[in-house]
């Protein structure tokens, strides 16, 4: 009796042996769900929240000096942004080019760190039937993805997705399952369900190049007058003399003219115009710090 019951404890002592000895399960994720996990873990790094006057809306890094691109529409006619990366922090965001015709607006960080950024897709990597990754801020939900397939290039060039797009996904980026950004979110059809659009990669990067070799123009004679240089499609000034009329009226690198004489400014010429007309008197209408300020100014002769 007492061998037999000494058996049955060792017995029952090895069983509780082998059962801590065993090793935990592990769940097998299907390569679907892999490929997805890994485009977010990838891209998720690079995608930022982008806060203006009442609105909301994403982006992404582009590359690593902190060049971002996201919708016109989400930075309207400001000249700054704030930015907010997926871990916090925030930056300003300066605005140094947009395309209104397509959507599209390409931004700066200011600052000299090196940021995780995503590459743009060649035609090769962007075909209907793909299934592709949408991640922004919806409703201010940072961090939020969603999946579904290219459903359709329009003639424009513009990619229709079932991915859900919200309010606050605009200018993130739609991926493909390399992580490469295919398209900038931008809308939803109204009345329709599960219809989403965005600007093409190949749109993004003719923007770019544009932007890349368009220089600067500083206007003419009243430029060297008043000492400014100013971008030709944003009127965003982007250098300014210390000794000129411009600094002394406490004009600053980054303010966007809005208005000349309260008449909304369309072109750079229509800012030489007035200026070659050496009025005695000009009100400049300019946004910095999120804020609309009008500067006065009486001109000597």
């Amino acid at each position: 009796m007492v061998g037999t019951m000494q058996r049955l404890l060792t017995i029952g002592f090895l069983a509780a042996t082998l059962s801590v000895a065993l090793p935990p399960r592990t769940f097998a994720f299907t390569s679907d769900e892999q490929i997805t996990i890994n485009v977010y873990k990838a891209a998720l790094p690079a995608v930022v929240t982008i806060r203006g006057i009442g609105t909301t809306g994403s982006g992404s890094f582009i590359s690593a000096d902190g060049l971002i691109l996201t919708n016109e529409h989400v930075v309207g006619r400001l000249s700054q942004v704030e930015v907010r990366t997926q871990d916090g922090r925030r930056f300003i965001g300066d605005v140094i080019a947009t395309d209104r015709r397509n959507d599209l607006a390409l931004l700066r960080v200011r600052s000299n760190e090196k940021f995780p950024f995503l590459r743009l897709a060649e035609a090769s990597g962007i075909q209907v039937g793909q299934r592709v990754f949408a991640i922004g801020a919806p409703f201010g939900l940072a961090g939020t993805l969603t999946t579904g397939i290219l459903s359709r290039i329009a003639p424009n060039g513009d990619l229709q997705t079932d991915a859900a797009i919200n309010p606050g996904n605009s200018g993130g980026p739609l991926l493909n399952s390399r992580g490469e950004l295919i398209g900038v979110n931008k809308a939803i059809m109204g009345n329709g369900q599960g219809i989403g659009f965005a600007t093409s990669a190949l749109t993004a990067r003719n923007f770019l190049n544009q932007v890349a070799n368009r220089p600067t123009t500083p206007p003419e004679k009243s430029g060297r007058r008043w000492g400014i240089t100013i971008d030709a499609q944003t009127f965003t000034i982007q250098a300014i003399n210390p000794s000129s009329l411009a600094s002394r009226i406490g004009l600053r690198p980054g303010d966007k003219i809005l208005a000349v004489n309260n008449q909304p400014l369309r072109d750079v010429q229509e800012l030489i115009e007035v200026l070659e007309q050496n009025p005695k008197v000009i009100v400049l209408t300019i946004a910095r710090d999120r804020r609309i300020r009008m500067i006065g100014v009486e001109i000597e002769n």
